[in-house]
């Protein structure tokens, strides 16, 4: 285990130094900068501005300055929002991002599964077609459609629910977002059980459970379902990384203050600080994720060794 960690650690730091790196120069190159703004700034106050952020150097010594600083932990302070660093900024925001994102991931897993399970021990039947019939509708339709049909519906016209906004994290508030956010991993972890359970129940080892009288739930449960899920675990580990650091699309519909939103406002400011701050915070989140997801795979397939 230990030769696996330091391995997977040795692969990971190069891959979050190009991230970095590309990251950098691609802010860099896009046209203005953050202090472009409507109203134009006088030359020589521009230039204090850049000099107060050392922007007024090469850009290569920016960079080497800019990773020192990522090295000892300080992202530095965002060019836009005053008194603020980007941990700050991150750390604030990043609980609604959180509260979104793990609840639409449980409702993702318990109803891909399930769904999944029902179409695999149904196969052609009308639950199987139904299943995936709701599958295909949540991958094709896409969340900026979704999100704004829900508001209409459920918001403007019958009044159930608020049409957006945070407050706080009450239930009300949570509803649309988290099932426009969860639907399309429903759909997708819905198809790769019914996949995986559909192959698994027609391996020796259930045929032999059945012949030996166990019962059907234990024979589902304990034995396909473990094996059916291994190739699910390796998509989950990218797509929990993707919900609970929140949604661009959901996040901005709804008027959420989460990581999604802070994400596009930066940029479009060309809030570099912020920016790259956040890019780090992800790129780092998926790569231990992906880690966590190869460990779990080894644990429940024993044929697997971390070594």
């Amino acid at each position: 285990m230990l030769r696996f960690l330091v391995r997977r650690l040795v692969v990971a730091i190069p891959t979050l130094f190009l991230v970095i790196t590309a990251a950098f120069f691609m802010m860099r190159a896009a046209p203005g900068n953050p202090f472009s703004t409507d109203r134009k700034l006088q030359p020589e106050i521009e230039k204090n501005i850049e000099a107060k952020y050392g922007m007024d150097k090469p850009l290569l010594v920016q960079y080497v300055t800019y990773l020192g600083g990522v090295l000892h932990g300080d992202f530095g302070p965002s060019l836009k929002y005053r008194d603020k660093s980007v941990l700050e900024i991150i750390e604030e925001n990043y609980p609604v991002s959180l509260t979104i994102g793990l609840s639409a991931f449980a409702i993702a897993v318990l109803g891909g599964v399930s769904l999944g399970v029902i179409a695999a021990l149904r196969q052609n039947g009308p639950a199987d077609y139904t299943t995936m019939a709701i599958a295909i509708v949540g991958v094709c339709i896409p969340s900026f459609v979704t999100a704004p049909l829900l508001q209409l519906a459920l918001g403007s016209q019958l009044g159930w629910l608020p049409i957006g906004s945070w407050n706080g994290g009450a239930l009300p508030n949570l509803v649309m977002p988290v099932t426009v956010l969860a639907l399309p991993q429903v759909a997708v972890i819905s198809r790769l059980t019914r996949a995986g359970m559909i192959e698994v129940l027609r391996s020796n080892y259930v045929r032999t459970a059945r012949a030996k009288g166990l019962p059907e739930f234990t024979i589902v449960t304990k034995h396909a379902l473990r094996a059916a899920v291994l190739p699910l675990v390796s998509y989950l580990g990218p797509a929990f990384a993707g919900l609970i650091t929140g949604s661009l699309v959901v996040e901005r519909i709804f008027g959420l203050p989460g990581l999604g939103k802070f994400f596009v406002t930066s940029a479009l400011q060309r809030d570099y600080t912020v920016v790259m701050g956040m890019v780090i915070f992800f790129a780092t989140l998926i790569l231990a994720l992906n880690l966590l997801a190869d460990i779990l795979y080894a644990l429940l397939d024993p044929r697997v060794r971390l070594a």
